[in-house]
């Protein structure tokens, strides 16, 4: 069985045709363990009782931001080693140095086609 048979991967996007897109994106590249929730708050503390394996969050978020919740993430043991990739559409490269600076995985810009999803997952976890 490939990674993708096992990977377990959790969706954290507030507009959910955002999160369509990247959850389509996921099952054609053949990934069906999926997870997601609608704000940072609610995936934090999902994510403490429901750990996966890599989460890909949205940057601009009410509340808790896609940084706001890595940073919480690397602050906790059970989560700060789970692999992260920041989903945005800005084109800022101080966001992508914050982000760097606590412990973003790798990040995506929107949008973005299955092919570009497929590699930047892969810069994480390995070969899908």
């Amino acid at each position: 069985m490939s990674l993708k048979d096992h990977i377990k991967i959790m969706v954290v996007d507030d507009m959910a045709t955002s999160r369509g897109l990247v959850i389509n994106g996921l099952n054609e590249i053949g990934i069906k363990n999926i997870t997601y929730e609608n704000s940072g708050d609610d995936a934090f503390k999902e994510l403490a009782g429901s750990p996966v394996h890599l989460v890909i969050s949205d940057m601009n978020m009410p509340g808790m931001s896609g940084l706001d919740l890595l940073k919480s993430m690397r602050a906790t043991p059970s989560t700060a080693r789970t692999g992260f990739i920041l989903l945005t559409g800005s084109d800022d490269p101080s966001l992508v140095q914050k982000g760097i600076k606590l412990g973003m995985n790798n990040f995506i810009k929107k949008p973005f086609t299955k092919e570009q999803l497929q590699k930047c997952i892969e810069r994480v976890v390995g070969r899908l």
